[in-house]
């Protein structure tokens, strides 16, 4: 057997102190510039569920107005609807369970179920009447005209909170 340095004597085998030292702080390093990264992915994946879930409940909204107060003066083909709802669903769940055909037993669907929101971690969203403010947060309770979040939070851009979208 050689051996590789006068004070050692025998063959070198395994790895130092300094080595195990030296990859355990370059794993460190790379762990902490990973971890921020991660976390605004996460957050960024968050907002594109959040603009989803908002987007699909807006169109069941919307489809659900239309086929009640048709826009070319056609007659409603869901109905009865409640006077003083502005042919606007009265709450998410009308729009799970379905509307009435007029003329028909049949109910039309406007959503499989409600969405949960991705920053509340809930199914429950915040409401604006036809006759609320754009900016409101109470809810006349009459019906269904916008959803918003209920997360005060701040999004990525740092101009908006998720109850503004």
């Amino acid at each position: 057997m050689k051996r590789i340095c006068r004070w050692l004597p025998y063959k070198k085998s395994g790895i130092s102190l300094v080595e195990l030292l030296i990859t355990i702080s370059l794993i460190i390093i790379l762990t902490m510039a990973v971890i921020p990264v991660a976390k605004i992915s996460l957050r960024r994946m968050k907002e594109a569920e959040l603009r989803q879930a908002l987007r699909i409940m807006r169109d069941a909204v919307d489809k659900y107005h239309d086929l009640a107060m048709p826009p070319d003066g056609r007659p409603p083909m869901i109905g009865p609807i409640k006077y003083g709802s502005e042919g606007y669903p009265p709450d998410l769940k009308t729009l799970v369970e379905g509307a009435s055909q007029v003329n028909s037993n049949k109910k039309i669907k406007f959503l499989r179920k409600i969405p949960k929101d991705p920053m509340t971690n809930s199914t429950e969203w915040g409401f604006r009447c036809y006759a609320d403010e754009p900016d409101s947060t109470l809810w006349c309770g009459e019906n269904v005209y916008d959803v918003y979040s209920k997360s005060h939070a701040l999004s990525l851009d740092k101009k908006t909170h998720y109850n503004e979208w």
